[in-house]
């Protein structure tokens, strides 16, 4: 009579029960940060564009996005996107953000992903040394560069949308923190960013719980108080997405540290793409950077991303960057997820 297990080792593989939904996808991370590739399994998007899949998304199946988001598929942090067709024949591929609040306008570091996995999965013809995608995001057409060797990818690079100041030195009276100093500004979403020396605050992990409490607290403040997070085209990106923290490096030759609180106090493990984007041109504006120079911003994490502004060009009445933004990805797994109808949590639950 067979063992029990022996019977496990015969028996390896689950039958999904045909009515269950079944969804699958390929996890990564950039710098840390996760990336939930959603391959097969939803429900198809109407639309035209990405701006529409959205809308049609969160208005249909937005219960699909929690249900991979938050627990128990996901986690508070989690980060996801799903692949779509281009806005144009111009276009190679549209992409939508996801994450625990909604879904975002820009993710640098999901481009730097969805740019490696194109490359490991041949999604494009694959040539030694630079290749090149054009990808639709809500904000408009983000074009990636992914640098490969011996048929392996060694590095990412993005320009992203049109990025522009849309203050300095503005303030916002934070309940517990008083006076806050923040500059407004855009690189595919808006952030309000602040010097976090200038709060005593240290932006190290053991932090983690007190840098939630006060970005989300500052992020609700500038809503609350500022008329001035819009964008110059399109009504549905005119929000602030989140607070990001600037301080000084903790590794060996790092210009500085960013750590971005976003969404419903999500926070980045990488160096956040968009908000590299969103300071460059602060940067341009003080003088601190020209175009061509580089810079390299750490994480919470310690991973990396080097930034540098490409040209600048006039966006609305704005004076905008180009900006360039690299850094590395991973492949960490592949999942099948399934939701059993009958299941009281298929849809997911969030706890903080």
């Amino acid at each position: 009579m067979p063992s029990t297990y022996s019977n496990i080792q015969a028996a390896k593989y689950w039958k999904t029960p045909n009515h269950w939904l079944k969804i699958k996808t390929i996890d990564m991370h950039t710098g840390g940060e996760p990336l939930r590739v959603i391959i097969d399994g939803l429900p198809e998007l109407k639309g035209n564009n990405v701006l529409d899949y959205r809308n049609y998304m969160r208005d249909n199946y937005d219960y699909l996005r929690t249900a991979l988001m938050h627990e128990p598929r996901g986690h508070a942090d989690m980060y996801g996107c799903i692949l779509l067709p281009p806005n144009d024949d111009k276009g190679d591929f549209g992409i939508l953000f996801l994450h625990n609040e909604g879904y975002s306008t820009m993710c640098g570091h999901a481009i730097i992903a969805i740019t490696t996995l194109a490359i490991e999965m041949n999604w494009i013809d694959v040539k030694e040394g630079e290749n090149q995608l054009k990808i639709d995001a809500p904000c408009g057409r983000i074009t990636s560069f992914a640098k490969v060797k011996n048929g392996k990818v060694e590095g990412v690079y993005f320009h992203c949308v049109p990025s522009f100041v849309v203050a300095l030195d503005q303030t916002v009276e934070v309940e517990g923190l008083g006076t806050v100093i923040y500059d407004l500004a855009y690189g595919g979403a808006f952030y309000a960013y602040v010097d976090a020396t200038k709060l005593r605050l240290d932006l190290i992990p053991e932090n983690y719980n007190v840098l939630i409490q006060k970005g989300m607290d500052i992020k609700r403040a500038v809503i609350k108080t500022s008329k001035l997070v819009k964008h110059p085209f399109e009504k549905d990106l005119s929000f602030l997405y989140g607070t990001i923290f600037i301080g000084g490096p903790i590794s060996n030759g790092i210009d500085s540290r960013n750590v971005c609180i976003f969404a419903e106090g999500e926070v980045d493990r990488c160096p956040t793409g968009s908000g590299v984007s969103g300071r460059l041109p602060i940067h341009y504006k003080r003088n601190e950077i020209t175009i061509g120079e580089s810079m390299t911003v750490e994480s919470i994490t310690g991973s990396v991303f080097k930034g540098s502004v490409v040209r600048t060009e006039q966006y609305g009445p704005f004076e905008a960057v180009i900006p360039q933004v690299e850094g590395t990805a991973h492949i960490i797994g592949q999942n099948e997820f399934v939701i059993d109808p009958d299941d009281p949590f298929k849809y997911g639950f969030f706890l903080r």
